[in-house]
């Protein structure tokens, strides 16, 4: 069985509770969470100390980053909901050589998110980055080669679940964003992403929504497509195949457009109905 680490922010989270089990389950036992670090103390008062948390899983709770990729065979970083302390909870670990998952969201910006991967490949570390959405049956079966617009919705903030609706969306295009424009207002956030080979994206989102994806392709035909499947769980098959080959399922630089995209739309709020430049 190979040891899995865990280095998060804190870890008391969705992520953090949930990932234990299903990487068990899905390896069929090949691989188990054994180690864990967290950073800071969580400061909501319904969540777990640290050292509650590994209690109540199990889990090996170690004092430095270090120990955790000292003792591991992968490794995980977490920290889903505070994507700013990615570049420095992924130092160490890029710098170790073992494979390592990031969670989303990578990073806040452009900037960081090349930092961070040049980290990795300064060091020869294999390493990626996902939403889970991307591995959604619905996604993932949508013929690409036909599209030419993708019209999508889902829920949550932008800052938390956009990644979401973003990820598919480049993952479909399989071309660079050029720019992108703000329609919505604060109830219903909304994204037009413009791509440099002509193609365009709708995103929506709506608190109480359910995600779904629209292709369409050049004879104007749409393939409508909520999302039924288990996506995080397909998600977590991809993960456990990245540690079995070393072989990470999403380009460097396809991340990197994603998190400019967002970055972009986060900040076209501000100047709604203008192209701001991805």
């Amino acid at each position: 069985m190979k040891k899995v680490g865990f280095i998060d922010y804190y870890l008391d989270e969705w992520h953090a509770n949930n990932y234990p089990k299903l990487i068990k389950e899905h390896s069929q036992g090949r691989y188990e969470v054994a180690y864990a670090y967290g950073m800071i103390e969580p400061n909501k008062e319904h969540l777990r100390k640290n050292k509650k948390w590994a209690e109540d899983y199990g889990i090996e709770l170690l004092d430095t980053i270090e120990e955790v990729i000292e003792k591991s065979d992968v490794l995980i970083v977490l920290s889903p909901d505070n994507p700013e302390m990615h570049e420095q909870l992924c130092a160490l670990p890029l710098a170790s050589g073992k494979l390592t998952y990031i969670d989303k969201t990578f990073a806040p910006d452009r900037a960081t998110a090349e930092r961070i991967f040049a980290v990795a490949e300064a060091h020869n570390t294999s390493c990626y980055s996902s939403s889970a959405l991307r591995f959604a049956t619905e996604v993932m079966e949508f013929d690409r080669s036909s599209i030419r617009a993708v019209y999508s919705e889902g829920p949550g903030t932008m800052e938390m679940y956009s990644i979401h609706q973003i990820e598919p969306i480049v993952s479909l295009m399989q071309c660079r964003a050029k720019d992108v424009m703000y329609i919505g207002d604060s109830a219903a956030p909304s994204l037009i992403i413009r791509f440099e080979d002509g193609k365009i994206a709708h995103m929506r989102q709506c608190v109480n929504t359910d995600f779904r994806f629209t292709t369409v392709d050049a004879n104007a035909k749409a393939d409508v497509r909520p999302v039924e499947s288990d996506y995080f769980g397909n998600f977590i098959d991809s993960l456990i195949e990245f540690f079995d080959t070393g072989v990470a399922p999403v380009p460097h630089s396809q991340t990197i457009d994603v998190i400019a995209i967002r970055d972009t739309g986060l900040r076209a709020r501000s100047t709604p109905y203008t192209w701001l430049e991805v």
